[in-house]
C-alpha cells in the first residue's frame, strides 16, 4: 500500500533484501538476523509463545505475507454456519427494527434502524428477529425519560395507539417512567429510569422467565411461567409516545452490560475480532520496540517516546499489519470492542501528554497506511462510540468514567487532521457533539456515590411570614450541619470542575485559528457548522426530534463562554489595542450588512425586508451600505408572495448574507462606495470573516458612531453573538425548570416541620396518631436527604458561582450591545429582537434563580449594571424604532415594572440622567388608548404604592392565611414608593394644558370601562351559582374578572396619586377642563361604592362564595382607594377646594350618604318590608384593619362623615325643585348650562366638555360644534323679553 502523505511513496520493491555470498549478509540497513529478530518480536503468535531463536523459522518480508496468513487464520465458515443455525432464533442475522410491517402508529427511525423517535401519541415496533427457545438479551438505551414500555411481544399481538408491548396478551413490558411492569394488568417494578440509563432485556426460554435490568444492576424477575411451545416467539419490541427516542442494541456494538448466559440476538462479529485483536497486538508491538542498527539489538521503548523515524523495516512492517487491518477498522463492532479500548487503555496507562503523544502516533499511522475514507469511516465509528460512550456511562462518584472519554475525545481532536474531519463532516453532522459538553443529573443519588460524597444533608429552614419566606435564625446543630453540608458539595464541585475544564479543552482545540496548515482552520469550519446548528434549534425550525435539548446547550453555552473568552483575553495579550473579554460586545454593524445570517429571526424594526427598504438612504449615509435594486424588487416580490423567473446569475446571491458593501477603514465619499461579493455562510472564507487590508469583514459598514480601533477577531464577535442567541433560544426557560428542584426541597421542608410540631403536640396516649406522624417525619426525612443531594449536584452544575458569573457577563455583553445600537439612530431597528429579551431574561435569571446560594449584588459591577439596563427599560420601552412584534414590547413593559417593584433596582431607576426619567415618566403619562395600559398602570401604581390612604399591605389582609404560589412574585414585593419620579410626575401634569386632561381622561375611561366589566362578569357568576343544578363557571371567566377588578383597584390609586400630587387639576376651575374631570370622577366614585357598598348586593354574595380565581376580590382594597381619594379632596384640599369637590359629590345624583356610612362600619336601616339582618353578621368596617390603617388617617375618615353629613343637610334644605325640561337630555342629573354654536343644543357643561375630548359634532345634529357659551335659563329669558 502506498503512503500518500508527506511527499513520501514506499513501495515494496524499494525494501526488498538481497543477499550477496561474497559479502557479509546484510540486507538494506538492517542485519538479517536483527530483522528476523524484529519480524518475530512485532508477529509473534500468541499462542506459541516465546521460542528458542534456534526453532524459530527465519522471518523475511518475503515470507511475511505467508507467515501474516498463517496467524490470522480463523475458519470463517464455521462463523457463518453458526451465525446461520443458531437453535432457537428466527430471521436475519443483522438484527433490526422492522420498519416494513412490524410497526403501529407513526414513528422515525434512525437510518442503521436501530434508534427510533415516537411521532404519534403511542407508536410501537418490534425487530425483525424473534427467539423461541434459550437465553437472550439486548439492551435499550434511553435518550429520554418519559412514558415508554420496552419488552418483548408475539407476532401476534395487536396494538394501536392506545394499546403497547404488555398491553395485550402474550406481551410484557418494563415502564420505568411510572416504575411499573406490564401485561395486561400492571404492578410496582424496578426503579425510575433517566436519559442516559441503559434497559438490558433478558428472557429465559428455557426456565419461561423474563427480568430487566438497569445499567447493569438486575431489577429481579418480573415476569414467570411465560407461554412457551408450537408458534410462540418473542420479538423485542417497544411502544412510546409522542417525541420520546432510544436507541437498540441487539449485539451489533458490544453490550454496556452482558450477562452470563444470557446471548445477545446478534452475534459479534467473532473471526474479525479474532483477526483484529491479533494484528492490534502486532500494532503495539510495533510501538514498543525500536530498531537499533548500530548497536544490532531491540531497544524496548515506551509507546510515548516512539516515533515514526521513517526505517524502512518498521514501514513495511507497518504496511502488512494495516493491508488487514484497515478493512477491520470500518467495522462497527471492531472499532468499539478494539479500537477504543485500546485507546481507553493507552488513555488510563499515562499522563494527558503521553496518552496525547501515543494516540497522535496512532492517528498519523492511520492517516499514513490507509485509504481516506477508510480512516474517515473509522474515525467516524470511533467518535460515535465515545459519544455512546459518554452519553450512556453511569454517574460514579470520582465521575472517573466520564473523565476518561473526555480525555480520549481531546486527544483525538488534538489531532490537526482528524479534527479538522471531524468538524467538517462528522461533529455536527452526524453526531449531537452537543452531548460531549452536557453533565447529565443523577436521577438515583445513592447510585452516584452522592451519599458517601455528602454525607451530611442540610436544608433551609424558612417561615412563612407575609408572604415572604424569612430565614429564621439557625441553632447550632443545624449550624454545624449546613457547614457539613456545604464541604461536601465543595467537594463535588471540584470533582465536576475536572469535567467542565476538559469539556472546555474540546471548545478551545475546536475553536483554534492557528491551525491553517493544510486547509481552512478549525475556528472558521465551526463558525459554519455553530451557525447551521444555531438555524436548526432556533424556533423548531429543525426536524423537533433532532433540536438540542434544553439542558445541553446550558451546558454547551458555559463551556462555550470559557473557551470564547480565553481566545479574547489571549488576544488582547498579544494586541494591547484591542479590548478585555470584560469589555465585550457585539458591534451594529454586524446586524445590518448581511455578513452574519439570523434566519428570519425578527428584528427590533420589523422584517429586513422591510427595513432594507425603508432605511436603504441610511444605509447610503451612514455606513457606506448600499442595497442592490435587484434584491430589493426579490424582496418586494417575495413579500407579495407572487412567482418570478429566476433571477439572472449576478443577482442570485445567497439568502444568508443577502447585503453587503466593503468599507476601507479610510472615509470614503459616497462616489467611492464600491459593492462586494456575498457569499453564504458555507462559502466564507478566513478573510471574509477577518477582513484584510482594505476590507474590514464582519465589520463592513462601521457608522460614524463606532470607534475604528477593533474589539477582537472578527470570528470571535460571531461566537459571541451565537451565544447569545443560544441563551435565548432555550437556556434561559432550563434555568427556570431546573428551580423546580430547590422548591421541593422548600416544600418538603415545610411539611417535615408541620409534621414536627404535630408531634410535638400529639398527647401521648394517642399512640396511633403518632405512629403515623413518626411515618411521615420519616418518610419527609428521607425524602429531603435525596433532595438535598440532588441539588448540590444542580447547584454545582447549573447555578455555581462561575456559572452566575457566566450569564452576568452575558448581560453585560447585551447592555453595551444595546447601548452602542441605540447610538446609532435609525439603524438601531436592524438589531435582533432576542438582544432585549436576553437582556431582560438574563437579569431575571440573577435575580430569581441564583438565590439564596448566590447573590447577584455581590458581583462585580452590580449597581452600575442594574442602572444601564435600567436605562434601556426606560428609553426603550415606548421607543419609536421597536415596531417589531409586540412580544418584545410587552417584555419591555413587563421588565419596567417589575423593575420599579424591588428597592435596588427602582433606586437604579432613580441614578439614570435626570432627562432620560422625566422622558420615561412622560411616556407614562401619555393617553393610556391604543397601547398596553394595564402595564403602565401598573409601573405608576408601585411609584405610589406604600404612600396611599391604607396602602402599606404586601398581601390583602384576607389572603394572609393563605400561602401565595410564588412569593418572588413581583406583586408580593414590600411597598416602595418613589418620591423622586412621583415628584416628575407632578411636574409633568403641571407643565402644559393638555397633558393633564389627556391623561386623566383615559384613566377615567379605562376605569369605568373596567369597572363595568367587572360588574357584568360577576352577575353571570352568581347567576350560574344559583342555578341547582350543578355548574362549573369556566375557570378563564373568573380570570378575567379579577383582573378586571384589579384593574379597577389600580386605577383608582393612580387617581389618589394624582389628587394628591396635583390636587389644583380637579379643583382649581380656573383650569378649563378641572371642572369636568372632577364631576367625572364623582360619578364614578359614587358608582364604585355604591355597586360595593349596598347590603345583601351582588358584591357581597360573590365574595362571600370565595370561588377558586376571585381571591383578590374583596371589600378592603377598592374601599380604601376610593376613600384615598374622596379623603384627599373633601379633607386636605384647601377650603375653596373642598368646598367645589362638596358640591360636586353631592350633586351627583348617584350619592348616597350611607354608603360613606358603611366605611366606618355603621349598617344601612333595613327597609319596611324586608327581613331583619341576622345579629351574627359581621359588617365591613375601616375600623378592623388596624394594622394596615392608622389612627390619623381613620380621623380623616370620621371628618370626611361629619362633614358629608352637615353638607348633605344644608344641600336638601336649600335645594329647589327643578322641572324636567330644564334638566340636560344626555344625562338627566344636571341642569342645562351650556349651548352649543352654531346648532343651539343644549346640554350640560359636564357632558358637553366630556363628549368634546374624543369628538366635535353635536348630540343631536352631528353638525361640528364651533364653539360652546354659557346658557342661563332666567338671563336668557330677560335677554329675549328685552329685545322683544
Amino acid at each position: 500500500m502506498a503512503s500518500k502523505e508527506g511527499g513520501m511513496a514506499f513501495s515494496r520493491k524499494s525494501y526488498k533484501l538481497t543477499s550477496d555470498a561474497e559479502k557479509s549478509r546484510v540486507t538494506g540497513i538492517v542485519h538479517e538476523k536483527l530483522l528476523n529478530d524484529y519480524l518475530h518480536r512485532v508477529f509473534s503468535s500468541p499462542d506459541h509463545g516465546p521460542a528458542a531463536a534456534t526453532s524459530r523459522k527465519p522471518l523475511n518480508f518475503q515470507n511475511l505475507p505467508e507467515h501474516l496468513d498463517q496467524l490470522l487464520h480463523v475458519d470463517d465458515k464455521e462463523e457463518e454456519e453458526s451465525q446461520e443455525q443458531v437453535e432457537g432464533r428466527l430471521g436475519p442475522s443483522t438484527v433490526v427494527l422492522d420498519h416494513t410491517g412490524g410497526f403501529e402508529g407513526l414513528l422515525l427511525v434512525d437510518d442503521d434502524l436501530l434508534g427510533v423517535i415516537g411521532h404519534s401519541n403511542f407508536g410501537t415496533i418490534r425487530s425483525t428477529t424473534c427467539v423461541y427457545k434459550g437465553k437472550w438479551i439486548y439492551e435499550v438505551l434511553i435518550s429520554s425519560q418519559g412514558l415508554m414500555q420496552i419488552g418483548w411481544c408475539t407476532i401476534n399481538c395487536r396494538f394501536n395507539q392506545e394499546e403497547g408491548v404488555g398491553d395485550t396478551h402474550n406481551s410484557y413490558a418494563y415502564d420505568g417512567n411510572r416504575v411499573r411492569k406490564w401485561n395486561v394488568t400492571t404492578t410496582n417494578y424496578g426503579k425510575a429510569w433517566a436519559a442516559g440509563d441503559i434497559v438490558s432485556c433478558l428472557i429465559d426460554l428455557d426456565e419461561g422467565t423474563l427480568s430487566f435490568s438497569l445499567n447493569g444492576v438486575s431489577l429481579g424477575t418480573a415476569f414467570e411461567n411465560l407461554s412457551r411451545g408450537l408458534g410462540m416467539a418473542y420479538f423485542p419490541a417497544i411502544s412510546l409516545s409522542f417525541k420520546e427516542s432510544v436507541a437498540f442494541n441487539f449485539g451489533s456494538r458490544p453490550l454496556r452490560y452482558p450477562v452470563a448466559g444470557y446471548r445477545p440476538l446478534q452475534d459479534p462479529p467473532s473471526a474479525s475480532l479474532v483477526r483484529a485483536q491479533k494484528l492490534l497486538g502486532c500494532f503495539r508491538a510495533v510501538l514498543s520496540v525500536e530498531l537499533d542498527p548500530v548497536e544490532g539489538r531491540l531497544v524496548e521503548r515506551e509507546s510515548a517516546e516512539w516515533q515514526l523515524r521513517g526505517q524502512p523495516a518498521v514501514l513495511l512492517a507497518l504496511v502488512h499489519i494495516f493491508q488487514h487491518f484497515a478493512p477491520l477498522l470500518c467495522e462497527v463492532y471492531v472499532v468499539e470492542a478494539v479500537l477504543v479500548s485500546f485507546l481507553l487503555g493507552v488513555v488510563e496507562a499515562g499522563s494527558p501528554e503521553q496518552a496525547q503523544t501515543v494516540v497522535h502516533h496512532v492517528l498519523d499511522l492511520l492517516w499514513l497506511f490507509m485509504e481516506d475514507y477508510e480512516v474517515q469511516d473509522c474515525l467516524k465509528q470511533l467518535m460515535m462510540s465515545l459519544l455512546r460512550l459518554y452519553r450512556f456511562s453511569p454517574i460514579v462518584p470520582d465521575l472517573s468514567l466520564q473523565i476518561r472519554y473526555l480525555r480520549l475525545t481531546i486527544a483525538i481532536l488534538s489531532h490537526e487532521k482528524s479534527r479538522k474531519f471531524l468538524l467538517s463532516n462528522v461533529l455536527f453532522d452526524v453526531l449531537r457533539s452537543v452531548v460531549f459538553f452536557y453533565i447529565k443529573s443523577p436521577l438515583r443519588v445513592e447510585e452516584a456515590g452522592l451519599q458517601e460524597l455528602i454525607p451530611t444533608t442540610w436544608w433551609p429552614h424558612r417561615s412563612p411570614r407575609e408572604g415572604k419566606e424569612e430565614v429564621r435564625e439557625e441553632t447550632s446543630e443545624e449550624r454545624l450541619r449546613r457547614r457539613a453540608y456545604e464541604r461536601g458539595c465543595q467537594r463535588l464541585k471540584k470533582r465536576i470542575e475536572v469535567v467542565e475544564e476538559l469539556q472546555v479543552q474540546i471548545l478551545k482545540l475546536l475553536l483554534n485559528n492557528k491551525d491553517e496548515n493544510g486547509g481552512e482552520a478549525s475556528r472558521y469550519i465551526f463558525l459554519t457548522k455553530f451557525r447551521k446548528f444555531l438555524q436548526e434549534n432556533a424556533s423548531g425550525r429543525g426536524n423537533t426530534p433532532m433540536l438540542c435539548p434544553p439542558e445541553y446547550m446550558v451546558c454547551f453555552l458555559h463551556r462555550l463562554i470559557s473557551a470564547l473568552r480565553f481566545y479574547w483575553d489571549e488576544y488582547k495579550t498579544l494586541n494591547p489595542h484591542t479590548s478585555f473579554s470584560e469589555e465585550a460586545y457585539v458591534p451594529p454593524q454586524i446586524f445590518y450588512n448581511g455578513k452574519v445570517d439570523y434566519f428570519d429571526l425578527q428584528r427590533l424594526g420589523g422584517l429586513l425586508s422591510h427595513l432594507r427598504k425603508t432605511l436603504k438612504d441610511d444605509l447610503a449615509s451612514k455606513a457606506n451600505i448600499l442595497i442592490d435594486p435587484l434584491e430589493l424588487q426579490a424582496a418586494t416580490m417575495d413579500d407579495l408572495d407572487e412567482d418570478e423567473e429566476p433571477a439572472p446569475a449576478a443577482a442570485q446571491v445567497p439568502r444568508t448574507a443577502a447585503v453587503s458593501l466593503m468599507t476601507p477603514r479610510r472615509p470614503l465619499s459616497a462616489s467611492e462606495k464600491v459593492k462586494v461579493r456575498t457569499l453564504s455562510a458555507e462559502q466564507r472564507t478566513r478573510e471574509d470573516i477577518e477582513g484584510s487590508q482594505w476590507n474590514e469583514g464582519l465589520l463592513v459598514g462601521r457608522p460614524p458612531e463606532e470607534p475604528e480601533q477593533p474589539l477582537t477577531e472578527n470570528s470571535l464577535l460571531e461566537v459571541l453573538d451565537g451565544a447569545v442567541m443560544m441563551y435565548n433560544l432555550s437556556v434561559h426557560q432550563q434555568l427556570g425548570k431546573m428551580v423546580g428542584v430547590s422548591d421541593d426541597v422548600n416544600e418538603y421542608a415545610m411539611a417535615l416541620r408541620d409534621t414536627e410540631d404535630k408531634l410535638r403536640r400529639c398527647p401521648k396516649r394517642r399512640k396511633d396518631i403518632l405512629a403515623e406522624l413518626t411515618k411521615s417525619q420519616k418518610v419527609f426525612s428521607e425524602k429531603l436527604d435525596h433532595l438535598s443531594r440532588r441539588l448540590a449536584w444542580v447547584h454545582a452544575t447549573v447555578y455555581s458561582q462561575e456559572k452566575m458569573q457566566d450569564i452576568y457577563w452575558l448581560l453585560r455583553v447585551c447592555l453595551r450591545t444595546i447601548e452602542h445600537g441605540d447610538r446609532t439612530g435609525s439603524l438601531f431597528a436592524f438589531m435582533p429582537e432576542f438582544y432585549l429579551s436576553v437582556a431582560i431574561n438574563s437579569y431575571s435569571a440573577l435575580k430569581n434563580y441564583f438565590g439564596p446560594v448566590h447573590s447577584m449584588e455581590e458581583l462585580p459591577g452590580y449597581e452600575e449594571t442594574l442602572t444601564r439596563l435600567a436605562a434601556i427599560l426606560a428609553k426603550h420601552f415606548a421607543d419609536t424604532r421597536i415596531v417589531g412584534t409586540a412580544d418584545i414590547r410587552d417584555s419591555l413593559m413587563q421588565a419596567l415594572a417589575s423593575y420599579v417593584c424591588y428597592p435596588n433596582s427602582l433606586r437604579a431607576v432613580e441614578r439614570i440622567p435626570e432627562e432620560q426619567r422625566i422622558a420615561m415618566v412622560r411616556n407614562l403619562l401619555a393617553p393610556y388608548e391604543q397601547r398596553p395600559w394595564a402595564q403602565t398602570n401598573w409601573i405608576l401604581v408601585r411609584l405610589w404604592r406604600g404612600c396611599g390612604f391604607g396602602y402599606r399591605y404586601t398581601r390583602l389582609p384576607h389572603l394572609l392565611k393563605t400561602k401565595p404560589e410564588d412569593a418572588n412574585l413581583p406583586s408580593l414585593q414590600k411597598p416602595c414608593p418613589s418620591t423622586l419620579l412621583q415628584q416628575h410626575m407632578a411636574d409633568l401634569l403641571r407643565e402644559g394644558p393638555d397633558v393633564a386632561p389627556s391623561f386623566l381622561n383615559s384613566v377615567l375611561n379605562q376605569l369605568n370601562w373596567a369597572f363595568s366589566e367587572f360588574i357584568g362578569m360577576i352577575q353571570e357568576i352568581q347567576q350560574a351559582a344559583e342555578r341547582l343544578e350543578r355548574n362549573f363557571v369556566d375557570s378563564r371567566q373568573l380570570k378575567v374578572c379579577a383582573t378586571c377588578f384589579d384593574l379597577s383597584v389600580s386605577l383608582l390609586r393612580v387617581l389618589e396619586m394624582t389628587i394628591t400630587l396635583v390636587p389644583e387639576i380637579f379643583l382649581d376651575w380656573a383650569r378649563p377642563t378641572s371642572e369636568m374631570l372632577l364631576r367625572r370622577l364623582a360619578q364614578l366614585l359614587n358608582q364604585v361604592l355604591n355597586r360595593v357598598t349596598a347590603e345583601r348586593n351582588l358584591f357581597d354574595r360573590v365574595v362571600t362564595l370565595r370561588l377558586p380565581g376571585l381571591e383578590s376580590v374583596d371589600h378592603y382594597p377598592i374601599l380604601v382607594a376610593v376613600t384615598g381619594i374622596l379623603v384627599r379632596l373633601l379633607v386636605h384640599g384647601p377650603a375653596s377646594g373642598t368646598e367645589r369637590a362638596t358640591s360636586v359629590l353631592l350633586a351627583d345624583p348617584c350619592f348616597q350618604l350611607r354608603s360613606i356610612s358603611y366605611l366606618l362600619g355603621q349598617p344601612e336601616p333595613p327597609t319596611p318590608g324586608t327581613a331583619l339582618p341576622a345579629p351574627d353578621q359581621k359588617h365591613f368596617s375601616l375600623q378592623s384593619y388596624t394594622d394596615y390603617i392608622s389612627v390619623e388617617e381613620l380621623a380623616q375618615v370620621e371628618q370626611m362623615l361629619a362633614h358629608l353629613t352637615s353638607a348633605s343637610a344644608q344641600a336638601a334644605a336649600a335645594s329647589l325643585p327643578t322641572s324636567e325640561e330644564d334638566l340636560c337630555p344626555i344625562c338627566y342629573a344636571h341642569p342645562i348650562s351650556a349651548v352649543f354654536q352654531p346648532c343651539g343644543h343644549k346640554s350640560c357643561k359636564a357632558c358637553i366638555d366630556q363628549h368634546l375630548m374624543n369628538n366635535k359634532d353635536c348630540f343631536f345634529c352631528k353638525a361640528t360644534i364651533v364653539s360652546v357659551e354659557d346658557w342661563d335659563k332666567a338671563a336668557n329669558a330677560s335677554a329675549t323679553s328685552s329685545a322683544a
